[in-house]
């Protein structure tokens, strides 16, 4: 089962949300699905309208820039990290 490693930011918005999530996906956005299924309203924490990667989320695949077509393997890692900017 994929495990999706979730940037700390989102946790206080969702309650039982934690950090580390197992889904049964095939796809990224099979994986945002099914989060946004148990958390509602998590997909558009992640994505906007279309549905399109918001620009500041990036999601890798086992280390690889991943989109939404991109596919999940069943023990894969994804990872899903929220750019910072500040100064």
């Amino acid at each position: 089962m994929p495990a999706l490693h979730l940037p700390m930011t989102l946790l206080p918005l969702f309650p039982g949300l934690q950090r580390h999530v197992d889904v049964e996906a095939a796809t990224v956005v099979a994986a945002i699905d099914e989060l946004d299924a148990r958390w509602p309203g998590l997909r558009d924490r992640l994505c906007e309208p279309g549905p399109v990667i918001r620009p500041h989320i990036h999601f890798y695949v086992d280390g690889e820039r991943a989109q939404l077509d991109t596919p999940i393997a069943a023990k894969a890692r994804v990872d899903v990290i929220a750019a910072i900017s500040g100064g």
